[in-house]
């Protein structure tokens, strides 16, 4: 029986970005695959989110090449769907949170025309996708943080997006919350292809198929192992590692440690 060959969704080769005279990445290559659920670590300012930018299209490259779904950026990037960071905003400002999912479906219609029900059945399916459905009338900012999140991830759904890019999903939520959105993204990569950036080592253990470390350059070798020299290569140090999750994993030790 043949073997279906799996799909690329996003291909990066020898990629070189950065600002203004800076260089931030410097020849990058990655190729993601459909249904990957790949986790980038990293140091700050090692260039995690200048490739996202990149991905979507806010920066140029400086050299190399970025195709998604075999397009370039401007065209590719409609398949995307993006869930920043939280951010702290103007809690009393009045929009509710079908408002900020049925945003999502804006690329979906053209300027200044109306809502279709197609677009608020997508809303309602995200909604439900993400347990927020009983919560769609409630003003964004009587939520939680790690609901917010929950209501951004739904956004991207919203734009029926095929690969969801997520910038630190967890950074400002606790331990329990965080492993409520882990627990929703994994469900969510049996029909999407999910790439993360995270300093989160239990998630990066316990949830994603793949794993990369980046810092100015890109160490990936499409497994799940992170090696101690992935890790000294990005951190330019030693590092051990223990990660609690379901499945518990421990990192390897390094030669001569003692037992």
């Amino acid at each position: 029986m043949d073997v279906q060959p799996k799909k690329e969704v996003i291909t990066i080769k020898d990629l070189c970005a950065g600002y203004d005279n800076e260089p931030v990445l410097e020849h990058v290559n990655l190729t993601v695959y459909e249904h990957d659920f790949i986790g980038l670590i990293g140091p700050n300012g090692g260039g995690k989110t200048t490739l996202i930018k990149v991905l979507l299209g806010l920066i140029p490259p400086r050299c190399g090449e970025v195709r998604i779904m075999g397009l370039p950026v401007e065209k590719g990037r409609k398949y995307l769907g993006y869930v920043p960071q939280i951010l702290e905003f103007d809690r009393e400002f009045p929009i509710r949170v079908w408002d900020v999912v049925r945003m999502g479906r804006l690329r979906k219609r053209r300027i200044f025309h109306p809502y279709k029900q197609e677009d608020n059945d997508q809303v309602e399916e995200a909604l439900r996708a993400v347990d927020l459905l009983d919560e769609a009338q409630r003003p964004l900012g009587e939520l939680s943080g790690g609901m917010r999140q929950r209501v951004y991830i739904a956004r991207a759904l919203a734009s029926e997006a095929e690969i969801m890019l997520l910038d630190e999903p967890t950074s400002s939520v606790d331990p329990q919350i965080s492993t409520s959105i882990f627990e929703l993204l994994h469900s969510l990569n049996e029909k999407m292809t999910i790439l993360m950036i995270t300093h989160n080592m239990s998630a990066v253990s316990a949830y994603t198929k793949t794993v990369g470390c980046i810092n100015r350059t890109l160490h990936y070798h499409g497994g799940k192992e992170l090696t101690n020299e992935m890790l000294e290569a990005t951190y330019q140090c030693p590092v051990d590692l223990i990660a609690h999750g379901l499945p518990h994993r421990v990192f390897p030790s390094h030669p001569g440690d003692e037992a």
